[in-house]
């Protein structure tokens, strides 16, 4: 355990900012699996609107600095390669 004041602070804001970030990766991979259901039940039209909100996650993901933008890229782009397979 720290003595110094400030750095017990620091434990306190950086458990914080833990839990908050695993809460919103917990929310990214809901989102992402929602979407996944939908491809496997073949609905294209659920597939969009999902994809749509995991789009919007994942962004805000990023905007918070919880996920960097080359993760949240990667992840959009496996998605969007999901959905368009039904398509054809």
């Amino acid at each position: 355990m720290a003595n110094i004041k400030q750095q017990k602070k620091r434990i306190l804001t950086n458990e914080k900012s833990r839990v908050r970030n695993i809460s919103y990766k917990s929310k990214v991979r809901t989102a992402m699996k929602a979407v996944r259901v939908a491809v496997e039940k073949k609905d294209l039209d659920l597939a969009n609107t999902k994809l749509v909100l995991a789009f919007s996650v994942i962004d805000r993901s990023v905007s918070k600095g919880i996920q960097k933008k080359g993760t949240a890229d990667r992840q959009k782009s496996n998605l969007q390669n999901l959905v368009n397979s039904l398509k054809k």
